[in-house]
This record gives C-alpha cells, structure tokens and sequence, in this order.
C-alpha cells in the first residue's frame, strides 16, 4: 500500500469517527433531555391544555366534571334585543380586561428598561478589577436572592403611609410636605411596585450581563487604547455589539418574568384597577368569584399574549440562544 493509499483513507476515516463522535453526543443529550420534557409536559403542559379547554365551557369550580361546551362564548358573545341593536359580552370586550393588558404590558415595558439600563452599569462596575470584588458581586445578587413575598412584606412596611421609613425621609429632608400611602394611591401604586421590582431582579439582569462581558477578549481593549479611543466611544464600539447577544437573551428571560407578575402586586398593593395585572385578574376570576370559566380565558389569552409578544422580540431583535445572532 502506498504512503499516498495511506494518507487518503486516513482522512476518509476521520469525518466518519466525527460524525459517530457527534452521534454519541447528540443521542446523550436527548436522553437527558427526555425526563426534563416529560416533567414539563405533566407540570405544564397538561395544565395548559386543561385551562385552554375549559376556556370555551362553562366550568365553575362545583361543576368541572358536568362542564358543558359553549365554543367563543367566554371570548365573544353576542345578544340582539327586540329593539335591534347589538350587546356585546365577552373578554374581548370587557374594560377590566383590557386595563389588565395595559397595566401589565406598562410594567413589562417599563421595568425591562430600567433592570436593563441598570444591570448594564452594575456589570461594567463589577467586571472592573478592584479590591473587594468577590465581596460585592456576592452582596449585590442579596435583592435577587430575597424571596418575592419577602420583598414585597419589607417594602410594605418601607412604604407605609404612617410608620414607613420612606415617608418619615421624606419629611425630615423637606422632600414631602405630607405622608403618603404609596401603595394604596392610584397615582402612585404603579411606581411603587416599578421601584421594588426594579429594585430586586436588576442584580439578575446584572449578573447574566456580567457573564457576556467577561467572554470578551482584554486584547480588543489593549488595542483600543494603544489607539486612543475614547472609554465612551469603546463602550459604543466595542463593548455593546459584543455584549448584545447576552443583553437580549436577559431581556426575554426578564421579558417573560414581567409579563406574568402576580405575587408583588398581589401582596404589596390593594385591589385596585390602577395596578390590576392580567395574572391578578385571572385569579381573581377563577377563585374569588367561581367564574372558572372566564378565568381560564383570561388565562388562556395570557398565554398568547405572551407567547406572541415573546416571538416578535426574538424576530424583530434577532436573538439566538446558543449566543450570537440569527
């Protein structure tokens, strides 16, 4: 056999070991895969479908057994009165709904921004190198690492109108000249829950920030400064573009968080319209008031809308999960 017989059937033998390499691989991973799938399918799944059906029956919570099909009724419905004209009944027209909808799309849109604006700057204070870095990323994760309900108690008592640290601040700096109930105004019971919410998760947003600053190589920076870019000009040159792909990969995970907040509203503020989320309302609707049916529209219509939401982003922004775009 000659050296050249040799060296052809040697890299014909290499992609064939690659490709049984990659095989192994792939098969390994969708073994791992399936138990977390199947979890998911009877926790979520299951559920899921459960609530989309009973969303066109009537379903109350005595009755699930008995509940009997009424198609778009909880959706759209309508009644032709003698007189001739039309009344509209149904989610898609119900005015609580609808503030619902805006309430949370509001909260989502606002509360991203700030956590992603925020966590931007914590990751570049902490991928800097100083004394004590260790010792400050872990006390600035502590926000994050609180229990909701247990953030939401501590700053109910914070806000308070009568015995709250915030209130009695304020009057002593001359920044107020009256206490005020925060949580319980409708002017201010939306800001109120931005501040906390901003307040906890934008550590996480910092954190997950923070890991797509370390992949980027020190050279790129070294050769900056040999040039003289100015720190600004590298921040918008070099630093964002690389970061983009973590960036916008913690937008959706912190998009998503938004989108269904129900436990700080919940516990922090009262039943009011101004603060009225859509996971608030539907769990009003499907215990509180045994409208089981309508709830699970509601709940059914949150699902969509985030769903819809959620794949406009990752179209419209270009985000791929294995970090780097589309």
């Amino acid at each position: 056999m000659t050296t050249e017989t040799l060296a052809s059937s040697t890299r014909v033998a290499a992609p064939k070991v690659k490709s049984e390499l990659m095989q192994q691989r792939i098969r390994a991973a969708r073994l791992f895969l399936i138990p977390m799938l199947i979890a998911l399918a009877v926790v979520a799944g299951w559920p899921l479908l459960r609530s989309i059906y009973f969303s066109f029956t009537d379903a109350s919570l005595s009755n699930l057994d008995e509940a009997q099909w009424i198609g778009f009724g909880n959706y759209l419905r309508w009644t032709v009165l003698e007189s001739g004209s039309v009344r509209w009944r149904g989610l898609l027209v119900d005015p609580a709904w609808w503030n619902a909808v805006w309430n949370t799309v509001r909260f989502a849109f606002v509360s991203v921004l700030f956590e992603a604006v925020l966590g931007m700057m914590v990751a570049l204070v902490l991928n800097a190198e100083f004394k004590g870095r260790g010792i400050v990323r872990a006390a600035i994760l502590i926000p994050w690492a609180i229990p909701t309900i247990v953030s939401a108690r501590m700053w109910g008592w914070m806000l308070n109108d009568q015995f709250g640290i915030l209130n009695d601040l304020g009057m002593r700096l001359g920044l107020l000249s009256q206490k005020v109930a925060w949580t319980a105004t409708a002017e201010t019971a939306m800001t109120a829950v931005l501040i906390v919410d901003i307040w906890k998760t934008t550590p996480f947003m910092a954190l997950l920030i923070l890991a797509g600053l370390q992949m980027i190589p020190k050279d790129i920076y070294e050769a900056a400064e040999i040039d003289g870019v100015h720190p600004v000009k590298q921040f918008f040159k070099i630093t964002l573009p690389l970061v983009r792909p973590a960036l916008m990969v913690a937008i959706i995970f912190r998009l998503l968080d938004a989108l269904r907040i129900f436990d700080l509203i919940y516990v922090l503020t009262p039943n009011s319209a101004a603060t009225k989320t859509m996971s608030v309302l539907a769990r009003e609707n499907l215990f509180d008031f045994d409208k089981f049916a309508y709830g699970s529209a509601m709940s059914t219509l949150l699902f969509l809308i985030i769903a819809v939401l959620t794949i406009l982003y990752i179209w419209l922004g270009q985000v791929k999960f294995d970090g780097g775009d589309r």
